[in-house]
């Protein structure tokens, strides 16, 4: 679902950022500006970041990153060395808290979720 330029709450917002990063799969990241435009929103990455960070403990906040593929993140995590450790759980590379190889991991909901249209699946979260 892509969203035009209607108005819509914070709320909303944030739960439909919430719905787009429960989608990361496993060993694979996004960033904050990929999930705003995404959402129709093409310069709403610090809004997303905001989500993220009060986001429920069943998003993987840890699959979030900047554009560059820092983890710019970290300091929201406790301790904040956590994020790392939970991409190096999935097999993700990190050195100086920057992502190796970011663009081989990166996931863009934009084409990964306009693919995924064509599969059938039992059960697709709704967004918006």
């Amino acid at each position: 679902m892509v969203r035009t330029k209607k108005k819509q709450t914070d709320k909303n917002f944030f739960t439909d950022v919430f719905e787009v990063a429960r989608l990361i799969p496993p060993g694979r990241v996004t960033s904050y500006g990929a999930i705003g435009q995404y959402l129709g929103l093409k310069s709403s990455a610090r809004m997303v970041g905001w989500a993220m960070h009060g986001c429920p403990k069943d998003v993987p906040a840890h699959r979030v990153v900047n554009s560059k593929g820092l983890l710019s993140g970290k300091h929201h995590f406790k301790p904040p060395e956590k994020m790392e450790r939970l991409l190096k759980k999935e097999g993700i590379a990190v050195v100086n808290d920057k992502i190796v190889h970011f663009a081989d991991v990166f996931w863009n909901p934009s084409a990964e979720l306009a693919l995924d249209v064509a599969k059938p699946r039992k059960k697709r979260p709704k967004l918006g």
